[in-house]
């Protein structure tokens, strides 16, 4: 017999996959007696979570009164951390995106002030929407969940003093509730990305960091620290790779992170101004650049394209097309590493590098098709994400979501009356 905390849950996420539904659609779908699915959705009705509109259809042609989720009633903040980066985002339960807002670049020697503003987001935000029921935050991992913190943070070595369930969580009036960024980003593509069905799903943040998280049959995989799938330092050169900050050599992220790609178009010169542009730049620039036709090929200049050059030769474009190839096979190498390890029906490609196009793809693809059993191979879709918002922070997001349709009761008694008035400390 299902308890029911669980009930409801599978109520609300029936509803919100499947749209209106009648009771005795929701009784036979989800094999539950008429006359609890009548006193579950009273009390679902009653807290504003769902709510009647009106005559459907139902079996033998008889009319049946329909169920809605109120989606668009309930509110979730979504707060991505990406060392440098911050972004802020106001989402309804179907992820329509209300608002975003990047803060501006973080100094990993003045992250205070970084908290102090989102601090201050947060409190403006909460005092003028008053549907927000959540916040959902998407941190770089190793994200240790017990205690609270990342592990590790390359390149921004400050982040680690930060306890993100301490700053935030801790005298927050709504529900906080924290993942690690490249699972928040799995799970925005099972709820928002068409892949609520998919059996097995891996998203691959190529982002200022790598990262990976993996969502089976609807359960992420955590770990027992929470520090599971830590893809970006896994060694793929053991013996003579580039040194990492974790301890360890040859790490993937010191070769298809955002800062590995700005520090490799460093070495080859081939993007004017790159040692002065942030990563995230440098490899939009990059990509950019790969794209360009030459004069020679198009009849006309390629003047004010943002990347510093008006004409471009066939060697800088062919090396930065070699570049991007490179990339691709040390994305292709991740792969490998996930097909083997999770056997995923679906690899989706996300953040900064995923942009890199269809020579990225081709090459990852072509590596997998060399390195992995030719079934497996076979049977793994690779796709870039398709998400209109950062996964990341729609991740955030929907790590919210997914916690509010899990425990609709944390939320039935949530009455706000202002940011940090003394409410109940909720954390993730």
């Amino acid at each position: 017999m299902k308890d029911p905390e669980s009930n409801r849950s599978h109520i609300l996420w029936h509803l919100y996959h499947h749209g209106v539904s009648s009771r005795a659609q929701l009784a036979k779908a989800l094999d539950l007696t008429p006359a609890a699915i009548t006193k579950i959705t009273a009390h679902l009705i009653e807290t504003g979570i769902i709510e009647e509109v009106g005559d459907i259809q139902g079996s033998k042609r008889r009319r049946s009164i329909g169920l809605e989720l109120k989606s668009q009633n309930f509110h979730v903040m979504g707060i991505k951390f990406a060392r440098s980066l911050v972004q802020v985002g106001v989402f309804d339960l179907k992820g329509t995106r209300l608002s975003l807002t990047t803060l501006p670049p973080v100094d990993d020697d003045h992250i205070s002030r970084t908290i102090d503003a989102i601090h201050r987001y947060v409190d403006d935000s909460l005092t003028h929407d008053r549907l927000i029921v959540a916040i959902g935050m998407a941190v770089p991992g190793p994200y240790l969940k017990d205690e609270g913190r990342a592990a590790l943070i390359s390149s921004m070595p400050h982040w680690r003093a930060i306890n993100f369930r301490r700053e935030f969580a801790t005298e927050s009036p709504v529900p906080v509730f924290i993942e690690q960024d490249a699972r928040a980003g799995a799970l925005a593509q099972r709820l928002f990305g068409g892949h609520e069905t998919t059996d097995c799903l891996a998203y691959f943040l190529l982002g200022e960091g790598v990262g990976l998280g993996v969502v089976e049959n609807g359960e992420l995989i955590r770990g027992a620290l929470g520090a599971a799938t830590e893809i970006g330092h896994v060694s793929i050169d053991a013996l003579n790779g580039r040194p990492c900050e974790c301890g360890n050599t040859g790490c993937l992220e010191r070769y298809c992170s955002a800062g590995a790609i700005h520090e490799r178009v460093n070495e080859l010169g081939i993007v004017d101004g790159s040692r002065n542009m942030g990563h995230a730049q440098a490899c939009e620039a990059l990509f950019a650049l790969c794209n360009q036709v030459s004069p020679d090929q198009s009849g006309h200049d390629n003047t004010a394209t943002g990347i510093g050059r008006s004409i471009y030769s066939d060697e800088i474009q062919e090396q930065a097309r070699a570049l991007v190839r490179d990339i691709g096979r040390y994305v292709g190498y991740g792969c490998v590493t996930i097909c083997n390890t999770f056997n995923p029906s679906s690899i989706v490609l996300g953040d900064i590098a995923a942009r890199g196009g269809r020579p990225l793809i081709e090459a990852a693809r072509e590596i997998v098709n060399q390195r992995v059993v030719p079934e497996i191979a076979r049977s793994t879709r690779i796709t870039v994400s398709n998400l209109p918002t950062d996964a990341a922070v729609l991740g955030a997001a929907a790590t919210a979501i997914t916690e509010f349709l899990d425990h609709p009761s944390r939320f039935f008694d949530n009455d706000r009356s202002g940011p940090k008035h003394g409410g109940r400390a909720k954390e993730g």
